[in-house]
């Protein structure tokens, strides 16, 4: 246990070292050399582009002139990571360094003149399949994730304007992001949108109804629990659930998995209802069954245990701890915890890697993707113990 906490000191203390700023692999569009082309106003180019830079294992970004930034969700994360070990030291320090992270987040936020409500999207242009999206255009997972944070820090410090701009996302979601499309009643991940995809409407509802609960607001709850049932509808007869609705989206993998569950859990906690239990036991068995091996590696999907990822590892946490809990989900996870740090964690550096193939290593330093998510993983694994 204290060599744990160890790590995650030496991993806190290196992110600090870069100010909590680093690459991303989504944000290849960043480059100063492909923005000043006139390239860059193709879509195929950018998204080619931009799938260069998240598979190749070798950083070309400093090359082509990516700077190193701070990442609104990766933020989050850290926040959330050190309210974690606030909870556990009591080390006041944890807390200013959290409200110094609130502070630049409440710069951060995209455009009130057009969103009027609190909410929050990358630093970097991202192009999909489905669609295009300009950096600060905000997102349903950027702004649940940093409305986690500002809540909980506001909660443990008394101060009712960060309560105040966290519960008032949930309306930025009901919103800007509440769609109905091809028979479906969702939150899209970004507005405008018509994509369903399954992760990011789920946590759109676990938020707005924990929002909805703090607010007295049962117009919000019921819409969420509407958006959340259209989720639990999709989920297949074993309990998995595809990403999203699209074409492209039929994969099964482990941490949107994950996420889907950790969220349904939060949304019953919130409300108290009890209409998603089996929905929630059914995923979960489904979870634990296809997406560990028996020595604990977290597997990327249902059928292909690669590539190896931090993402599958640190979200396993959570949802083992958060929808499980039982002794040998507990066990399972101290397995996990251990197969990370054996397959994936660089101790000269005192950081992970990002990805592992069966055959190669990509071993480039991912801030917001790899190491706010290993370290709030790590925290709250920590506090728990």
């Amino acid at each position: 246990m204290d060599e744990i906490i160890e790590l995650n000191r030496r991993l806190l203390d290196a992110m600090r070292h870069e100010g909590f700023a680093g690459y991303d692999p989504f944000d290849l569009l960043n480059s100063r050399l492909l923005q000043s082309s006139p390239l860059y106003g193709n879509e195929w180019v950018r998204l080619a582009w931009l799938q260069f830079g998240k598979r190749s294992p070798i950083n070309f970004r400093p090359l082509l002139g990516v700077p190193k930034r701070r990442n609104p969700k990766g933020i989050g994360l850290f926040i959330l990571g050190l309210l974690e070990d606030y909870r556990r030291t009591g080390e006041t320090g944890y807390l200013r360094e959290a409200r110094e992270l609130a502070d630049w987040l409440l710069t951060q936020r995209s455009d009130p003149g057009q969103w009027t409500h609190a909410c929050w999207g990358y630093h970097f242009d991202w192009q999909a399949r489905a669609f295009f999206v300009p950096a600060g255009k905000p997102n349903a997972i950027t702004t649940c994730y940093v409305a986690r944070a500002l809540y909980d820090l506001g909660q443990l410090t008394a101060d009712q304007a960060l309560i105040a701009t966290a519960l008032d996302t949930a309306r930025f979601i009901s919103s800007h992001l509440y769609t109905e499309a091809e028979g479906c009643r969702f939150y899209a991940y970004i507005p405008g949108e018509r994509a369903f995809v399954h992760n990011a409407s789920l946590w759109g509802a676990a938020w707005c109804a924990f929002c909805g609960k703090q607010l007295g607001d049962e117009a919000l709850i019921a819409q969420a629990i509407d958006v959340a049932r259209q989720s639990v509808q999709e989920q297949a007869d074993d309990g998995s659930w595809v990403y999203g609705a699209r074409r492209h989206h039929g994969f099964i993998d482990g941490f949107h998995t994950g996420y889907n569950l950790e969220a349904i859990r939060m949304l019953r906690d919130a409300t108290g209802t009890q209409e998603f239990d089996r929905s929630l036991h059914q995923g979960y068995t489904y979870y634990v069954n296809n997406f560990f091996t028996a020595n604990g590696t977290a597997k990327y999907y249902h059928n292909a245990v690669y590539p190896l990822d931090m993402h599958s590892f640190a979200q396993a946490v959570f949802t083992l701890l958060k929808v499980g809990g039982t002794p040998a989900d507990r066990q399972l996870c101290n397995k996990v915890i251990q197969r990370a740090i054996t397959l994936l964690y660089l101790p000269a550096k005192h950081r992970f890697s990002y990805r592992k193939t069966r055959w190669l290593t990509n071993r480039i330093d991912y801030t917001r993707w790899t190491q706010a998510w290993a370290y709030y993983a790590l925290a709250f694994y920590n506090a728990q113990n």
